[in-house]
């Protein structure tokens, strides 16, 4: 797609069901994030979120998806990134794992047999610093890279140097190969969404919060409810 000068269409979800919707809808990266702990469990950050807490999200994820490439995040608080990977990938049924790791690293989960989703570590260093970071880590096996917060300097340059897509999130920039977009975020689909005023594709919380209060009223009122 890179080659073609096709963009890239990402997406993070947590769960079976949105996984089946966003792979009806056609995109080609369905990512499980570590942010899974702070968006769907309430947890302060997503440090605290474990291996074993990202293998059971990818498998769902993994079940709801048919044809998109599924990558799954490899949670900060792993000790053994390999090993992490090997799980994720084997256990977990991802295509491929992403994480913030040196090209050393890299280079091992990639001997592992693991294809690998790196992030470029440091938004703020130089354009050549970033260039060159880049380089090593397509030289280590990496498949893709992460460029959040890219700009609009250091974005193009990076995704020109490299033959592997460069795609970002937050701060990305329509420069990069593709986009990534937490979905929980795009449709409003967290409690979050009730009372802010972000730019948003939809806002699924507000209409959840409407029928919700219908439902509540038939109850109430003694009127049968709707939905089998």
């Amino acid at each position: 797609m890179k080659r073609d000068g096709r963009k890239i269409v990402g997406v993070v979800v947590y769960d079976y069901q949105l996984a089946q919707i966003v792979d009806r809808a056609g995109v080609d990266i369905v990512s499980v994030g570590d942010s899974v702990g702070v968006n769907m469990w309430g947890q302060g950050s997503e440090g605290e979120v474990t291996v074993d807490q990202m293998l059971l999200a990818c498998k769902a994820v993994r079940r709801g998806v048919t044809r998109a490439i599924v990558s799954c995040d490899i949670p900060s608080s792993s000790p053994d990134l390999v090993s992490a990977a090997r799980r994720l990938a084997g256990e977990g049924g991802a295509d491929m794992v992403k994480v913030e790791a040196s090209a050393e690293s890299i280079r091992s989960m990639v001997k592992a047999g693991v294809a690998v989703w790196a992030q470029l570590s440091n938004a703020d260093a130089s354009v050549d610093d970033l260039v060159r970071e880049a380089t090593l880590l397509q030289s280590a096996g990496a498949s893709l890279i992460d460029f959040r917060h890219s700009g609009p300097i250091a974005g193009p340059a990076v995704a020109a140097a490299v033959s592997i897509p460069v795609m970002g999130g937050l701060g990305g920039g329509p420069w990069l190969d593709g986009r990534v977009r937490a979905i929980a975020n795009a449709i409003g689909y967290t409690a979050a969404a009730l009372d802010d005023q972000t730019d948003r594709y939809a806002n699924v919380a507000r209409v959840a919060l409407e029928a919700i209060g219908s439902y509540a009223d038939d109850v109430r009122a003694g009127r049968q409810i709707r939905g089998k």
